[in-house]
C-alpha cells in the first residue's frame, strides 16, 4: 500500500475518524413519527435497539415499539435467554382506554404462557392489571416502558414516571415479552420488526 494512503487510513488518531460514521449511529430510528434511540443505558448497562415495529389492525395503528437488549436477538429464544436488563418501549399513536390496554396485555400473556405457568403468574398479572387500570387512559404520544432490571424485576413507567413498585421475578417479564415475540404474538409483523426483521 502507498505509504501516504497507509498514513491516511491507519495513522490518524481514532477520534479524527469518528465524524465519518458516528453521526449515523447517533441518529435515532424513526417509526411513525416516533424517535427510538439506538442506544440507551438501563441499570448501568448499555442496551442496543434490537428492532422496531408497529402494532396495527387493518388501517388502525395503535403503537410503535422498540426492543432494547445487550446483544442482538433474532429469535424469541435468543431474546428470552439473554440475561441482564431489557426494555420494551411503546410509543402510543392513538389514545386508548387503560382497560383496553390492560385486556390486551392479559390476553397476550395468557396465550403465550404454558398452562402450568398461569397459576404462578396470576397474582402478579392482577397487580400489573391494577397498575395499568389506574392510568385511566394512555394518550397519543405517551411513552410506555416495560423494563427488566436484575434484582428488581419488571419496572413499569409512563413518560418516565414509575407506576408502582417493581413486580418481582424474571418469569413475569418473560411472560410479558412473549406477548410480543412469542409463538402467538399480538402481531406477527410487529414481532418480526422487534426481532430485527427476522421472519
Amino acid at each position: 500500500m502507498n505509504p501516504y494512503r497507509r498514513t491516511l487510513l491507519f495513522g490518524l488518531p481514532a477520534g479524527l475518524l469518528l465524524p465519518v460514521w458516528a453521526p449515523a449511529l447517533a441518529q435515532p430510528v424513526w417509526v411513525e413519527g416516533q424517535a427510538f434511540e439506538r442506544r440507551i443505558t438501563l441499570a448501568g448497562t448499555e442496551l442496543l435497539l434490537n428492532g422496531t415495529g408497529v402494532r396495527a389492525v387493518a388501517w388502525f395503528k395503535g403503537f410503535a415499539a422498540g426492543l432494547y437488549l445487550r446483544e442482538a436477538g433474532r429469535s424469541a429464544a435468543q431474546v428470552l435467554a439473554q440475561t441482564g436488563p431489557k426494555r420494551l418501549q411503546m410509543r402510543m399513536l392513538h389514545e386508548v382506554p387503560a382497560d383496553e390496554f390492560m385486556k390486551a396485555f392479559q390476553k397476550g400473556m395468557t396465550r403465550n404462557a404454558a398452562p402450568a405457568e398461569l397459576p404462578v403468574l396470576a397474582d402478579r398479572k392482577e397487580l400489573f392489571a391494577r397498575r395499568v387500570a389506574a392510568l385511566g387512559k394512555v394518550r397519543k404520544g405517551d411513552r410506555v416502558d416495560l423494563d427488566l432490571e436484575p434484582g428488581r424485576g419488571t419496572v413499569f413507567s409512563v413518560n418516565g414516571k414509575l407506576q408502582g413498585e417493581a413486580i418481582v421475578g424474571d418469569d413475569f417479564y418473560a411472560a410479558l415479552l412473549r406477548s410480543f415475540v412469542g409463538d402467538r404474538p399480538y402481531d406477527s409483523r410487529l414481532k418480526a420488526g422487534l426481532l430485527g426483521g427476522a421472519a
